[in-house]
């Protein structure tokens, strides 16, 4: 992943080296006590990109592969 951009309600634009694009919607992993910080719409905004997938300060992830294959079930491609 080189980059993710807030698109609103826990959904975020992300975009992988290989050309895929999708927006994601986050809602469906905020469940369990490592993610019930990120149901608060301000805190989830504050997320990086680290490591190749999208990151939040109280060390929260997603695995980076879930991330890919949920962008591609749906892709948009992006030419350079």
């Amino acid at each position: 992943m080189i980059r993710a951009e807030y698109r609103g309600e826990y959904r975020i634009h992300l975009a992988f080296n290989d050309g895929v694009e999708n927006t994601v919607d986050f809602s469906q992993w905020l469940d369990g006590p490592v993610f019930e910080p990120l149901k608060d719409p301000g805190y989830f905004q504050r997320f990086f990109v680290e490591g190749g997938t999208v990151a939040w300060p109280n060390g929260a992830d997603v695995a980076p592969e879930t991330l890919y294959e949920r962008a591609k079930s749906s892709v948009t491609w992006r030419c350079s």
